[in-house]
């Protein structure tokens, strides 16, 4: 898995990210908590993954596309160490669940918190 994160990766289908809200499992790691699920798609890629911020806790588009910008670059520097391993394909929602501005350094290490998180779950069942 290469570290990029092409258009094809992107989840966009209001569909599926309904189906992940309503049928999907999440873990935490404060400030970022990811929905997740497995799927099938006919694309032949692993996962499938969105980015979320609320507008409740940040009212500015700038800041809330700052976020998104820092959480798309640490799932993607990120992805390839833990979903090389994954056999299934999968739908992820990341979120960011905090009141504050995160530096990239913050997100990085909560990411790679989170996809620890996600590996342990995912093996368990």
């Amino acid at each position: 898995m290469s570290a990029t994160y092409p258009k094809k990766e992107k989840l966009k289908s209001k569909k599926l990210i309904d189906q992940l809200f309503t049928d999907g499992q999440s873990v935490s790691a404060f400030p970022l908590r990811l929905v997740f699920m497995p799927a099938e798609f006919e694309e032949d890629i692993i996962a499938k993954t969105g980015v979320s911020v609320s507008k409740r806790n940040f009212k500015t588009a700038v800041d809330r596309n700052r976020i998104k910008r820092l959480l798309r670059e640490a799932y993607r520097l990120n992805k390839a160490a833990f979903f090389n391993n994954l056999t299934t394909q999968h739908t992820f929602m990341i979120l960011y669940i905090g009141k504050d501005k995160p530096t990239y350094t913050q997100v990085e290490t909560r990411m790679k918190v989170l996809f620890e998180k996600f590996s342990s779950t995912v093996s368990e069942s």
